[in-house]
């Protein structure tokens, strides 16, 4: 049976199981994997309600996404919905921060990657497989909208696969005593306590925690391409919330009992390095492979939005126009191109600075990230002003209080960065890229398709 097309040229082949995945995938990567180590040594056991606290946030942003995307399921979802509910600068500055938001991820990714190999072969450059993991991912999104489904579809499922089994193992191990004299529930309250470095500890670490929820808003990406959205997405933005928060919390709990915090070896991943460290080696070494496929599912997911995100401002005149050409199988081949080469960058950086490119990356990251999520909680009251009186399809939760919070908190978010060292820097750097935004708008011409946002918006 066919798959009728997209405005566009894109193909809605994207099934239910896809997207469940896709967005569950997005969320369960390096930064729970990896970035969970610093914030360990920050907050210790505390860290678990740091990221309830956060999970919850960005369901509440990710609820006033679902209600946009369920009404109009369109490419480049926050930049189509801030061109048509609030105006031409704020659809540029969504779509291009969207886009380089996935580069610096994508480049922070393929970073991970190459730390991941390392613990097989320490003696292995970054660089170099980051290379390889930048061709292989790249050639898959090349290839159809229903490769790269499938292809994350299944790094995703082992993902969830193995973080709901080392849940289990490390229930196992510490009802049976296996797990050693020191694996104990006390270990969660009794080294320092739930929060041995008070709540400030737990509260500095909220910027790299909100980090590993990045990538759960990939469902906009994909709304275009998925069959019956108007059912799926719902059901994508209530049920990944649930599991994300299971596997988080459910995670790091069972992790933290199996052995003190305090103890954990500095760098790597706390995944990888409390099973190596309690002897269980072949755990140790499956999680490792784990957290790679990790890496490269989130990665993978980069590409996809990143490219989507391109193709879309090409149609609404803020990109080049040839970026809007699709090919015959559906996919926008020159944005996809486009957007290798930028992430390709990842790999200079990598070989240039290989041993500080993961934490400048990941906090470049997280501003990019906050701004992507005020604008969608903004975006959002722009978009109920404009259908006051209208029924929902699937109505944000608490509106308007839910977007007032969301936007004190993401401002909270931005003080923690301000005041962290290494970190800092992406706040000191914010004003100069949305300056650089505004005038990269000012002079990009006369969109193509500025009459047609303009009858949409009259």
């Amino acid at each position: 049976m066919s798959v009728p097309s997209t405005s566009g040229g894109l193909k809605r082949e994207l099934k239910n199981r896809h997207i469940q995945l896709i967005a569950l995938g997005g969320a369960i990567g390096t930064g729970l994997f990896l970035g969970s180590a610093s914030v360990l040594k920050s907050a210790g056991p505390s860290m678990i309600l740091g990221y309830a606290v956060a999970g919850f946030v960005i369901f509440l942003i990710m609820r006033q996404l679902g209600e946009m995307l369920t009404e109009e399921p369109v490419a480049g979802s926050l930049s189509h919905f801030a061109g048509r509910y609030w105006g031409r600068f704020p659809a540029f500055l969504a779509g291009w921060n969207y886009w380089a938001l996935y580069v610096l991820a994508g480049m922070g990714e393929l970073t991970a990657a190459g730390e991941y190999v390392r613990y097989w072969w320490p003696e292995m450059p970054t660089w170099l497989t980051a290379l390889v993991c930048f061709a292989a991912i790249t050639g898959v999104n090349l290839a159809s909208v229903k490769y790269y489904g499938e292809t994350e579809f299944w790094f995703a499922l082992i993902k969830v696969g193995a973080v709901i089994s080392m849940i289990v193992f490390g229930g196992y191990l510490l009802l049976s005593g296996t797990g050693g004299p020191q694996a104990s529930v006390g270990n969660l309250w009794n080294d320092g306590g739930f929060f041995p470095h008070g709540f400030g500890g737990l509260f500095m670490s909220m910027a790299v925690i909100m980090f590993s929820f990045g990538g759960l808003e990939l469902i906009g990406m994909a709304a275009a391409e998925t069959r019956d959205p108007q059912k799926t997405i719902p059901r994508a933005v209530n049920q990944v919330i649930y599991r994300v928060l299971i596997f988080y919390i459910g995670s790091l709990a069972v992790l933290l009992s199996l052995y003190p915090w305090s103890k954990v070896a500095a760098g790597g991943s706390p995944f990888v390095m409390i099973f190596d460290q309690i002897g269980v080696g072949f755990a140790a070494h499956a999680l490792n492979f784990v957290v790679l496929t990790a890496a490269l599912s989130v990665y993978n997911g980069g590409v996809y939005a990143t490219s989507r995100m391109l193709f879309s401002m090409a149609e609404q005149g803020n990109a080049p126009r040839g970026l809007g050409k699709v090919d015959k199988r559906g996919v926008p081949v020159n944005a996809t191109l486009a957007s290798a080469l930028a992430t390709f960058v990842g790999v200079i950086v990598n070989y240039l600075l290989p041993s500080g490119a993961l934490a400048l990356l990941m906090s470049l990251v997280v501003t990019a990230l906050v701004i992507n999520w005020v604008l969608i909680s903004l975006t959002h009251l722009k978009f109920r002003r404009a259908r006051a009186g209208r029924r929902s399809l699937f109505p944000a939760l608490w509106h308007p209080f839910a977007n007032w919070l969301c936007l004190a908190f993401m401002a909270a978010i931005l003080g923690v960065m301000l005041f962290t060292p290494g970190i800092a820097v992406s706040v000191y750097v914010l004003p100069l890229w949305l300056g650089l935004l505004w005038l990269g708008f000012r002079l990009r011409g006369t969109p193509r398709a500025e009459g047609e946002l303009a009858a949409e918006n009259a």
